[in-house]
Formats: C-alpha cells, sequence, structure tokens
C-alpha cells in the first residue's frame, strides 16, 4: 500500500513554529515542556523542509522543455555556483 504524505499549510506551520520559539525563548516552561514543544517544533520544521523540496521538485518539472533541456531558474536563496 503507498503511503501518501499529507499537505500542510505551509505559512500556518511557519507562524506555529514562531509560536514555539517565542515559548521557548522566554524560557517559562519546565524541561518537559521545553522538550514537548522542541519536538513539536521539530516536526514541523521537517514537514515545511519536505513541503519547499516538493514545491520545487514541481517547479523543476514545469520549466523542464519538452525536449529535456532544462530551462535555467534561480530559487531565491540560491547563489551564484
Amino acid at each position: 500500500m503507498a503511503t501518501r504524505k499529507k499537505n500542510i499549510d505551509f505559512e500556518a506551520s511557519l507562524q506555529q513554529l514562531e509560536a514555539i520559539v517565542e515559548v521557548l525563548e522566554e524560557g517559562n516552561l519546565g524541561l518537559e515542556e521545553s522538550l514537548k514543544s522542541f519536538e513539536k517544533g521539530i516536526k514541523i520544521t521537517r514537514d515545511c523542509q519536505s513541503a519547499l523540496q516538493n514545491a520545487e521538485q514541481r517547479v523543476r518539472l514545469l520549466t523542464t522543455q519538452p525536449n529535456g533541456d532544462v530551462v535555467n531558474t534561480k530559487f531565491v536563496g540560491e547563489g551564484s555556483e
């Protein structure tokens, strides 16, 4: 049985991550709650990274010419290599 990746609301996930960071930076949580929040933040980060990779893959697919040539497309944040 094939597993399907869930679609995430990228912007909402970033907002959740920002909120978690703020709470952790305040330093008012106990150790166990801090760890739970940190774990949740790591999961959200990984989900966002996966969503970005999928988006990049879709863009590359869309910018590939029928003859197999790839249109030179730079993504935001890519340095000149």
